[in-house]
C-alpha cells in the first residue's frame, strides 16, 4: 500500500513538474501552486481564512503569502467591511500558474481515464472520497 501511495504520489509530481517546465514557471514550487489555487477557490480570503484553510497559523501564512506577493502572483486589497483586514487577490501571473497547475491536474486525470474503465472510475472516486473524507 505505501508503495503504490509513493509511486501515485511521484506521478502526480511529476505531472505538475512537466506543466510547470512547458509553461515555463520554474521559479516556483508546487506548494506555491497549491496556495495560489486555495487562494482562487476561497475567493479573495484574508489571511486568518487562508491559514484556516491550509491548516496553518497565521504567521507562517503571512511569510508565505509574501513570497507570493514577492512573485507578483498575488496582491494584498483592504477589506471594505474591515479597514484591519486585508483580502489576497491573485494577479494575472498568478492567475495564469493557477490556470496551469489546473490544466496538470486534467492531465492527470485524462491518463487514469485512459487506463480505466468506466465502472473502475467510480469505484475509485468512492473509495478516494472515502479516504479523504
Amino acid at each position: 500500500m505505501e508503495e503504490i501511495i509513493a509511486k501515485l504520489s511521484a506521478y502526480m509530481s511529476r505531472m505538475e513538474e512537466e506543466a510547470k517546465e512547458q509553461f515555463n514557471f520554474k521559479d516556483l514550487t508546487l506548494t506555491q501552486m497549491h496556495y495560489l489555487e486555495m487562494i482562487s477557490e476561497l475567493k479573495n480570503p484574508n489571511l486568518t481564512e487562508l491559514a484556516a484553510a491550509m491548516k496553518l497559523t497565521k504567521p507562517t501564512i503571512t511569510v508565505l503569502v509574501d513570497k507570493l506577493i514577492e512573485k507578483e502572483l498575488v496582491y494584498k486589497v483592504q477589506s471594505d467591511a474591515d479597514r484591519r483586514s486585508t483580502h489576497l487577490h491573485l494577479t494575472e501571473r498568478g492567475k495564469l500558474i493557477n490556470q496551469m497547475h489546473e490544466y496538470a491536474h486534467r492531465r492527470i486525470v485524462e491518463q487514469i481515464e485512459k487506463r480505466i474503465d468506466t465502472e473502475e472510475i467510480a469505484q475509485l472516486i468512492l473509495l478516494l472520497e472515502k479516504i479523504v473524507k
